[in-house]
C-alpha cells in the first residue's frame, strides 16, 4: 500500500513544486516506484520542472471525468523507470477536482506505488484542501521570512482539522519542515530568520534546508530537478532530505557562512561542506 505525502505550505512561490520534483525523483532513484500528482489545476508546473510538458496528453481532471483512463494520463520518466507524473489540468478551474473523483484515483494508484507525492497549490483552497486530506504524511515548505512561516502555521492548523486521518480521530500526518532559500550570509546580517527561529514558532521536525542557489533555477529552466545536480548544493541538500525521510540520519549542512577560499573547494568537489547538528523537536 503506497504512502500518500503532500508537499504544501500556505504561501504561494516558496518552492513546493522543486520541492515535490525533487523529493520524488529522489525517493525513485532509491528503488521506490513513485508517482508526483500535480494538484494545481489551471496552473500547473510539475510537468515543466519534470521537463514532459510536450508528453502531456490526458490530464488529473480527464481521468476524474471519465474521459481517459490513468494508465492513459500517467508520464513515465525519461530517466527513471519507477517514476511518473499525474499532470493537472491547465484549462479547467480548480472546482473540477472533487472528493470522490480523488479518492479514486489514489486508491487505484496505491496498489501500484509505493509513494504518491501530490504537489499541492498555495493556499487553504479546494486544490489545497484535496491534495492534503489523504495524506500520511506532509512537507510543510516554507522561506526564512515572517509571512511564509506564518501562513505555514496556518496549513498546519489545517491539517490537524481537516484530513481524513482528523475527522477519524487519528493523529495529523506527520509533519516535517523544509526550509527552502536559506542564506546563512543574509541571516547573519539580520535579513532572513533563522532556522532555529522557524523552528521554535512551526515546532515540527526539521527534514531540511535548502540553500539559495542559482541550480534551482537553471534546473527548473532545464526540466530537470534539481536533486539530479549532484554538484550542487541545492542538489545535495535534497538528496540529503530523502535520505532523512527514508530514516537515516544524515547531519545538516549549508547552514553557516561559507569561510573565504572554501567556496571554490565545494565547487570543484574538494574539501570538507561545513555541518552543523540540528535539534529536532
Amino acid at each position: 500500500m503506497a504512502k500518500i505525502v503532500v508537499v504544501t505550505s500556505g504561501k504561494g512561490g516558496v518552492g513546493k513544486t522543486t520541492t515535490s520534483a525533487a523529493f520524488g525523483t529522489g525517493l525513485a532513484q532509491r528503488g521506490q516506484k513513485t508517482v508526483i500528482i500535480d494538484f494545481d489545476v489551471g496552473l500547473r508546473n510539475l510537468d515543466l520542472i519534470m521537463g514532459c510538458e510536450r508528453r502531456v496528453v490526458y490530464d488529473f481532471v480527464n481521468v476524474i471525468n471519465g474521459e481517459a483512463r490513468l494508465s492513459q494520463a500517467l508520464i513515465k520518466d525519461k530517466q527513471l523507470d519507477n517514476l511518473f507524473i499525474l499532470p493537472a489540468s491547465q484549462t479547467r478551474d480548480k472546482d473540477a477536482l472533487t472528493p470522490e473523483g480523488v479518492k479514486k484515483i489514489l486508491d487505484e494508484l496505491q496498489n501500484e506505488f509505493d509513494y504518491i507525492i501530490c504537489d499541492s497549490p498555495a493556499g487553504i483552497e479546494r486544490g489545497a484542501h484535496l491534495a492534503m486530506y489523504y495524506a500520511d504524511s506532509a512537507l510543510i515548505v516554507t522561506n526564512p521570512e515572517v509571512s511564509s512561516v506564518r501562513d505555514s502555521d496556518r496549513i498546519l492548523g489545517l491539517l490537524s482539522s481537516k484530513t481524513k486521518r482528523a475527522e477519524e480521530g487519528l493523529p495529523p500526518p506527520k509533519e516535517h519542515l523544509v526550509i527552502t532559500r536559506y542564506s546563512p550570509r543574509r541571516v547573519e546580517n539580520g535579513e532572513m530568520i533563522s532556522v532555529e527561529t522557524v523552528q521554535e514558532i512551526l515546532g515540527i521536525p526539521l527534514l531540511g534546508v535548502i540553500p539559495e542557489s542559482l541550480a534551482v533555477l537553471r534546473a527548473s529552466n532545464s526540466g530537470v530537478p534539481v536533486i539530479m545536480d549532484n554538484q550542487s548544493d541545492a542538489g545535495l541538500a535534497y538528496s540529503d532530505l530523502v535520505d532523512r525521510f527514508l530514516g537515516q540520519t544524515v547531519p545538516h549542512r549549508f547552514l553557516d557562512v561559507v569561510k573565504k577560499g572554501s567556496f571554490l573547494r565545494r565547487l570543484f568537489g574538494g574539501g570538507k561542506t561545513t555541518t552543523r547538528e540540528i535539534t529536532l523537536t
